[in-house]
């Protein structure tokens, strides 16, 4: 793969020798990943990473322009479950995004996540490539490493690498999870799916509809989390963590650890969502921004290509309908002729199949399903 380590003698763009399938297919092979690139001493990065200048964020500038503050931080151990309620449906209304305290799940937890993830990402290179699996997502393989999974059909891939663990369905086999996150995972993973109940409930009743109106295996059955590792870039202005983006189902918690990169976009302005101690982020995804019929907004966010020496770690929790062929559409107890309906009527697997071939810097699905 001399070609992807060649200390940043990639071709440009307008060479005719440059093949964007071809490096993709070189990188790949090597089944290690960005941390694999930068392993290997490279001091710039190489040109399937590049991406066009109008994609692209000054991530100093995104680090000066602090406003954290905007993004709302809910107690979630307040006595007064009205205001609770009052407080996530505004934020849900407003950014699609807010974090949350006195959740339930101990903070020690949440360190030794950040902690174990990490650690799995930064096994040897022998270990990695046996827990690497491209097509994780479509064969429901239990647990698995990839970097990308839009490699192959984006226009530019970004500096990050992920591992996947099934949780529901069925969920996966302990055994097939590493020992350096096992235990973590497992506890995690009864953790998040009460947490990940309870939120539900509370934006139920905020569209005032009953706690238990969108919980259970129809609405919440398919769970997914996903350890995303970003390493040192080399030269982080010229690609990107995470494009531009929308989460594709119900909802998304996310454990993030104190590097930074996360950012909310509100009112056209891209907002810095810094780790509060001891919080979990939760934003709303496409499928119950269409169940509300606009009620709720699916959060846009994206992470800059990390500057710093420092791995950033951050750990997604995605809940999703558990039955492929279950039809979805906004719910009847928010139709009138004051709220028309918004969207057409659409299986889970028609979103998910439009969401795993489109690039990642793509509009959001709900965007597809409007009349």
């Amino acid at each position: 793969m001399t070609s992807m380590i060649n200390n940043g003698q990639q071709p440009t763009p307008t060479e005719p020798e440059y093949d964007r399938r071809k490096e993709a297919e070189e990188f790949e092979r090597t089944k290690l990943g960005v941390k694999g690139l930068v392993d290997s001493g490279i001091t710039r990065i190489p040109r399937i990473f590049q991406h066009p200048p109008e994609t692209l964020f000054d991530y100093q500038q995104a680090v000066e322009n602090d406003h954290t503050h905007l993004i709302p931080v809910i107690d979630m151990s307040q006595t007064n479950h009205n205001e609770l309620v009052d407080q996530i449906r505004d934020a849900a209304t407003k950014f699609g995004f807010f974090q949350v305290v006195n959740h339930g799940v101990a903070p020690s937890l949440l360190r030794r996540m950040i902690t174990a993830i990490k650690a799995v990402h930064e096994v040897s290179a022998e270990e990695k490539m046996g827990y690497f699996r491209r097509d994780i997502v479509n064969t429901g393989i239990g647990f698995g490493f990839y970097s990308n999974h839009d490699l192959f059909h984006s226009k530019a891939a970004s500096w990050r690498d992920s591992i996947s663990v099934r949780m529901g369905p069925t969920p996966v086999n302990p055994d097939d999870i590493p020992g350096v996150c096992r235990n973590e995972v497992m506890e995690w993973e009864k953790e998040v799916k009460q947490l990940g109940e309870q939120l539900v409930g509370l934006l139920s009743e905020g569209l005032g509809l009953s706690t238990n109106r969108l919980k259970g295996m129809t609405y919440l059955g398919r769970i997914a989390m996903v350890g995303q590792y970003y390493p040192y870039c080399p030269e982080p202005n010229k690609t990107v963590g995470l494009s531009s983006h929308t989460d594709l189902g119900m909802l998304t918690i996310l454990i993030q650890d104190q590097v930074g990169g996360l950012q909310v976009k509100h009112d056209n302005k891209w907002i810095n969502l810094k780790s509060v101690d001891g919080a979990l982020v939760v934003n709303i995804g496409d499928l119950f921004q269409i169940l509300s019929n606009d009620k709720y907004k699916s959060g846009e966010h994206r992470v800059y290509a990390n500057p710093w020496r420092k791995p950033r770690v951050a750990i997604g929790t995605f809940f999703s309908p558990g039955s492929d062929e279950d039809l979805f559409g906004p719910l009847e107890e928010l139709i009138s002729p004051e709220n028309p309906i918004l969207y057409k009527q659409l299986n889970f697997s028609e979103l998910l199949k439009k969401f795993l071939t489109r690039e990642s810097n793509s509009k959001s699905m709900a965007t597809q399903f409007r009349l």
